[in-house]
């Protein structure tokens, strides 16, 4: 008897396919800390997938070239502006560990407010302490996060380039490899897309504009940094309806202390019938033109992604809730597909 009849063929695959999942568990466990940066290079991809397709079958760019010009052009609109974002981040941080009298004040004239009107004096002294202990340690928490972040731009742009490069390949060992037949693979690409531009433009889109009319806002009213609160109002905006109330609403409360009875009052006015439906609004026009994530998934995931990624986790965590959602419904129509091809056969072979 030869060695290779210890197992039978069956036995030799079971046992292959063991390997590859205790080798697929050690890589994944290896590269857990960079992960945000293959789910970074699958959005990427995503969203230039067609310019790159231009560049190489309409204007007849060498791959390599069509590559490097892609990756240049998202370095200067998506990658750019998050560092000048971090930077104003760490500037703001910097400042108020210098002068943490500020946040104090702000509090406290919170607080005497609060315990003149509605009766609750000391309300948010617990909250002013867990204020003060986080923003200690935001500014050694962002430059720590920043190596990490520089470590998984360049994965994923490494990754990015090759997959140009060798689309076609790629693409096509995607559908010979993923579990779903044509016509669903077909579905996930599309909805995969969709519901991409869906998040990463669309929601940049509302962002962007609920941040400028925040700011607007806060010059109207004569709130302090108007641009600055503005950009925080952008971020957060990529949680729906709850994001921008969480600036403008304690900036109302600060000018009501201050005295600024009727600027207080127009700057939630403006909040709440401006900024607020503008995110409503949109929505419903993106849903009609490309897709959308119902906002309980985008709520879910950025609670999700936050743990996972950080403040990028507010585009990621989402997406990648969306995405394996996707994958369910594929997962359930192949099931529905697979009860009605044995109804079938047990019905020819009665």
């Amino acid at each position: 008897m030869s060695n290779n009849d210890v197992f039978s063929q069956k036995e030799r695959n079971i046992i292959i396919l063991l390997i590859i999942v205790v080798l697929g568990g050690i890589i994944l466990y290896a590269t857990s800390g960079i992960f945000g940066a293959f789910l970074g290079t699958m959005v990427m991809y995503t969203l230039f997938r067609n310019l790159n397709i231009f560049f190489i079958e309409k204007w007849n760019w060498p791959k390599p070239l069509s590559s490097v010009v892609i990756i240049i052009i998202s370095i200067f609109i998506i990658v750019l502006p998050f560092v000048g974002i971090g930077k104003m981040l760490v500037d703001k941080a910097i400042e108020l560990q210098a002068n943490p009298q500020w946040i104090k004040r702000i509090m406290d004239a919170i607080d005497t407010f609060v315990g003149d009107k509605l009766g609750q004096p000391d309300l948010i002294e617990k909250q002013l302490e867990a204020s003060s202990t986080y923003l200690a340690g935001l500014l050694t928490s962002t430059l720590s996060g920043a190596a990490n972040a520089f470590l998984e731009i360049t994965v994923m742009y490494f990754l990015l380039y090759f997959l140009f490069v060798n689309y076609k390949g790629f693409e096509g060992s995607l559908v010979h490899y993923l579990p779903f037949d044509d016509e669903n693979a077909t579905v996930f690409a599309e909805e995969l897309k969709n519901i991409t531009y869906s998040n990463i433009i669309g929601q940049t889109i509302i962002a962007i504009i609920q941040g400028g009319c925040l700011a607007i806002g806060f010059m109207i009213f004569g709130a302090k940094d108007p641009l600055f609160w503005g950009v925080i109002c952008a971020i957060l905006s990529f949680i729906p309806l709850l994001g921008p109330p969480l600036i403008f609403v304690p900036a109302a409360l600060v000018l009501l202390t201050e005295g600024a009875t009727w600027q207080g009052v127009g700057l939630l006015i403006w909040g709440f019938g401006l900024v607020i439906n503008i995110d409503n609004v949109l929505r419903l026009v993106i849903a009609k033109k490309v897709g959308d994530i119902h906002p309980i998934i985008t709520v879910v995931g950025v609670i999700i992604g936050l743990p996972l990624f950080g403040l990028i986790g507010l585009v990621y965590g989402p997406l990648l809730l969306a995405y394996f959602l996707i994958a369910v419904r594929i997962y359930k129509a192949n099931k529905r597909l697979a009860l009605k091809k044995d109804r079938l056969q047990d019905q020819l072979d009665e």
